[in-house]
């Protein structure tokens, strides 16, 4: 249990908290939300014993193994794999007590360490440690390389593994999605729904949460407050509380106006149909939850493009890679106004990849892209952060873009995005991820683009800058493609899904459920593929038959032979090892007497105990090396 009572904590002269109080019980998932800077991952430093209250208690029961998950990855030579089981630090403790016990001999103490190790999983680690790390997206050759080969995204994935790995009483995770794809995020969302421990979580990701937590705490002006539930049912709690005040009603009833009025005007035009349907559903989804982002500090929407040809991009039997590297092959595209794409795909399939050739900032290998004279693209990609002048302002940015306008209505316009105040003037450099996220988002609204490419735009965005994300999209008129791990986001905005795999772009006929299943099937599928004997025609002969079933034995003869002698092997080492634990029961054999005795037995056990394991590791090798050749 941990239990906050009455705190008040500073960082400085600013408060974050003041007399607040909540606890935590065993077991729960608690999600933390509110905007940024009041004070969550500061929560999590006083947990770790890296910040201390300064009013109030906190206390929680002695001896918890809490995990977290590391914000530097050291540029060490170790395995990946290594680096993962690193994070099982009794494990590694009763490793190096081992190594230390057989050096001096002390066969009672190898005895006990043994026990221990098989009583923590100690034997099954490296196979726990391969598990995280494939479904964090690395492949089985990628467990073997250094740490320091990896870059800076893929290190951030191995230290989520590395806390994974712990076997934590409580786990603190701050945005543990902000560096996966789409398919780690669902394979960790299902992990952590397993996890038996205590779970704070970090996110601005809501369809995570809603997921996984059962309890939110929300922060806001110097309070923490705990909702029971997950986050959609927070959010419709705080819009009943909202909902009382009157400029919070007259606020959603002019949102709502809006909309209504797209509604009425496109409806019945049938290029337009698909757009209305979207809106209908915005303004569904928007009855229920705008109330709770009503006090949002973000206030923008996208100006209706100027032109909108139609079509607006097409690609023509496309070839799309690197060099001589062809992740995609032969792909074709019309993009039409109103168009809302959302691109699905495992990681490293290509669809960063189609969304840089739609931008034009990759070249086809073959095929054809052709473009609209009036279309005006606006691109967002995570690179494009770092192309912003650090030494320069936001509102200089903007005044590059339009030196006509003037200071009040550009100070205006970066107000809907929170930039307010001396803010505007501040050289970006000391800026947050998510502040230069949201200045560069608000240098393409001003662009007005007929035509929308999203790669990850939510990324280092909280809660609230994605609702208003989400909004303004959903008002956008132009067309939209778009990559994201923001499974809201994809819900909210788009309309239909192209699934970018093996080497092809093809319509996904289902939603983000069905993906999901369809994911799960891959991943079945390539654990238990398996080649089935050679397809035979009608007009072949069963000679041919005969003689191609005689080519499958021959080729599995050597394989079923290893089988059998490994499961021989497990069955002789598991008899031993039985003999032995009979002996080391006997008291008898502890006596001063027996102590030559005892420590053969032990030193016996070991090498029994290794001859097992590698035993059974051969037996399910061979057995999965059966499937995939049966």
């Amino acid at each position: 249990m941990l239990n906050f009572k009455n705190i008040s904590l500073r960082r400085g002269v600013r408060v974050l908290f003041s007399d607040t109080s909540f606890t935590i019980h065993k077991g729960q998932k608690a999600g933390l939300t509110g905007a940024n800077g009041v004070g969550k991952s500061s929560l999590f430093a006083v947990l770790l014993n890296q910040l201390q209250i300064d009013e109030g208690d906190f206390s929680m029961p002695p001896g918890l193994e809490i995990a977290h998950v590391a914000q530097e990855t050291p540029a060490t030579s170790c395995s990946a794999i290594d680096y993962v089981i690193d994070g099982d630090k009794e494990l590694r403790r009763i490793q190096q007590q081992l190594e230390a016990a057989e050096k001096q001999d002390d066969g009672i103490k190898l005895a006990e360490l043994h026990s221990t190790l098989d009583h923590i999983g100690g034997y099954t680690a490296q196979a726990r440690a391969s598990r995280l790390l494939n479904g964090l997206g690395f492949s089985e050759r990628q467990e073997q390389d250094p740490v320091k080969s990896f870059s800076g995204g893929w290190r951030m994935r191995l230290n989520l593994a590395q806390a994974l790995m712990c076997r934590s009483d409580v786990l603190l995770l701050d945005e543990p999605t902000n560096h996966l794809d789409l398919d780690a995020v669902i394979w960790l969302q299902d992990w952590l729904c397993k996890y038996p421990g205590t779970l704070l979580l970090i996110s601005h990701d809501r369809d995570f949460l809603d997921s996984i937590a059962d309890h939110i705490i929300h922060i806001e002006q110097n309070k923490a407050e705990m909702y029971t539930g997950n986050y959609s049912a927070f959010e419709k709690r705080r819009a009943e509380k909202l909902a009382l005040q009157q400029s919070a009603f007259i606020k959603q009833q002019r949102e709502i106006e809006h909309i209504q009025s797209f509604i009425t005007r496109f409806k019945a035009q049938a290029t337009k149909a698909r757009q209305a349907q979207s809106r209908i559903k915005a303004l569904q989804r928007m009855e229920l939850i705008s109330q709770a982002h009503i006090d949002s500090p973000f206030n923008f929407s996208f100006p209706a493009p100027k032109k909108m040809p139609n079509p607006l991009l097409q690609i023509e039997r496309a070839d799309i890679g690197y060099g001589d590297k062809v992740v995609i092959r032969q792909a074709s595209l019309s993009i039409s106004p109103g168009d809302r794409i959302g691109l699905l795909g495992p990681n490293g399939a290509g669809k960063s990849s189609l969304i840089k050739v739609l931008a034009s900032e990759m070249k086809l290998l073959n095929g054809k892209l052709q473009t609209a004279e009036a279309l005006n693209i606006g691109y967002f990609a995570q690179h494009q952060l770092e192309q912003l002048r650090l030494d320069e302002s936001p509102l200089w940015h903007l005044q590059h873009l339009d030196n006509r306008a003037t200071e009040k209505d550009l100070r205006n316009f970066l107000g809907g995005f929170d930039f307010r105040g001396d803010k505007v003037v501040e050289q970006v450099r000391p800026f947050s991820g998510g502040e230069k996220a949201r200045l560069v988002l608000a240098l393409l609204v001003y662009q007005n683009p007929n035509l929308l490419l999203l790669d990850e735009p939510t990324n280092h965005l909280d809660l609230e800058m994605r609702h208003a994300l989400s909004m303004a999209l959903q008002e956008y008129e132009g067309a939209i493609v778009v990559v994201s791990h923001d499974r809201h986001l994809l819900r909210s905005v788009t309309d239909q899904f192209l699934l970018v795999a093996e080497g092809a772009v093809k319509p996904f006929d289902g939603d983000l459920d069905d993906y999901r299943l369809w994911l799960s099937e891959q991943k079945r599928a390539l654990i238990e593929r398996s080649s089935e004997s050679p397809i035979t025609d009608s007009v072949k002969s069963r000679k041919e038959q005969r003689k191609q079933d005689a080519v499958r034995r021959n080729r599995l003869k050597p394989l079923l032979n290893r089988l059998k002698k490994s499961e021989q092997a497990v069955e002789k080492y598991h008899g031993e090892q039985k003999k032995l634990e009979q002996q080391l029961a006997n008291s008898d054999i502890y006596s001063e007497s027996q102590k030559q005795n005892l420590k053969k037995i032990l030193a016996l056990k070991v090498e029994v105990d290794n001859a097992l394991e590698l035993a059974e590791t051969e037996w399910m090798e061979v057995e999965e090396l059966l499937e995939k050749e049966q």
